[in-house]
């Protein structure tokens, strides 16, 4: 929807009145608004290539082509964005859009829980029970278990450098679906995101960067979570989206579960600002 000039100054009128105000619109227009922020249907252009990671997982046996063609059958068959991928490298950069975005979650699941990195070896996944979490029980388009690929394939080469960096911004990335950082994989999204991140940093990605690309793919997997949190930026603090920090954003005040009900929910139904709102589940 196209908000016309006088939409556009009663929503920034609404905004920035008392809480105690009357609505000058409905929480639905106001959250339409935030949502094509957050979520442009144009989608968003990420700087990660996907380069041979899917091969190699494919060659592993991580993904599956017979599992992953069984999957997508019913859904009209394989996406354009996949077709390829389990054979052939890819060198364009990521469109990240609300019909691949569910695509993303889980060919990077794959590479999220697959990846080998040191640093695993202090995740609270490297134990006997790792195969009860979502993100290993719950991966069933390789040949063996989930949890049998936890940490098992140098797909992604980093540096110590660069391992350290994608371990730190992993440890302060949380999800709205747990209150959980992204270091705990313990569902898909988590994986997906670590997976994200570890491409991201051996491309050369810097911190602030990789916080950028996961809050943009979060927004896409969790887009009525994240268009809340943007409108409780804008009515409470007067921030715009654009403008936002990603690290803050991306933090367990503001994108785990708990911090996301406590600082972002609580506030914005108290004005009147919180509609109906859609999840996303952890399956593939």
């Amino acid at each position: 929807m196209r908000l016309t000039a006088v939409h556009r100054w009663s929503v920034w009128a609404f905004l920035v009145a008392p809480a105690f105000a009357a609505p000058a619109v409905d929480s639905a227009r106001l959250h339409e608004h935030a949502m094509a922020q957050v979520v442009p249907v144009r989608g968003y252009q990420s700087r990660v290539v996907l380069g041979d990671s899917i091969v190699k997982l494919a060659q592993e046996g991580v993904i599956d082509a017979k599992k992953l063609n069984a999957l997508y059958a019913p859904r009209g068959g394989l996406p354009e964005e996949l077709k390829g991928l389990l054979t052939m490298s890819a060198h364009a950069p990521m469109l990240l859009t609300e019909k691949s975005a569910p695509l993303y979650v889980n060919i990077l699941w794959a590479l999220g829980l697959a990846n080998r990195m040191a640093a695993n070896d202090a995740s609270p996944l490297n134990a006997p029970s790792r195969s009860r979490f979502a993100s290993t029980g719950g991966w069933t388009l390789g040949r063996e278990a989930g949890g049998a690929y936890f940490n098992r394939f140098p797909i992604v080469a980093l540096t110590p450098q660069q391992e350290s960096l994608v371990t730190r911004v992993a440890q302060h990335s949380f999800r709205p679906c747990c209150d959980n950082s992204t270091f705990f994989q313990d569902c898909n999204h988590g994986s997906a995101l670590l997976g994200l991140l570890a491409l991201g940093a051996s491309q050369g990605l810097n911190e602030e960067e990789l916080f950028r690309e996961a809050l943009a793919f979060n927004s896409y997997w969790f887009p009525h979570q994240y268009a809340h949190i943007a409108l409780y930026f804008q009515a409470v603090q007067g921030v715009a989206w654009r403008d936002i920090d990603p690290r803050m954003v991306m933090s367990a005040k503001f994108s785990s579960a708990s911090g996301w009900q406590e600082n972002v929910g609580q506030e914005l139904q108290a004005r009147g600002l919180l509609p109906q709102q859609g999840g996303s589940n952890c399956g593939v």
